[in-house]
């Protein structure tokens, strides 16, 4: 179960509940947002949806506790393709 809680225009509190729960800071700048969405989905639609992304490839534990979202990229280069199909 993945739960977006916007902090501020950028900052959005994410929670993983699997085995067991964690929580994440993550940074979406507009310009991200636009890029990666064309705003056809909301923000936390966008979060949410790169979750899943992140939990298809590795467990909730092993995600950075505070990141930018755009970095997702350089871990996994295929997010942007993917997250502009969803």
């Amino acid at each position: 179960m993945i739960t977006v809680s916007k902090i501020n225009e950028e900052i959005y509190e994410v929670t993983v509940k699997k085995e067991s729960a964690t929580t994440h800071k993550v940074k979406l700048s507009e310009k991200v947002y636009i890029d990666l969405t064309k705003s056809k989905i909301t923000k936390i639609e966008l979060i949410k949806n790169s979750f899943e992304f992140l939990l298809e490839r590795e467990s909730n534990q092993s995600i950075l506790r505070e990141f930018d979202l755009e970095i997702i990229e350089n871990y996994f280069p295929e997010y942007p393709s993917i997250i502009k199909n969803i």
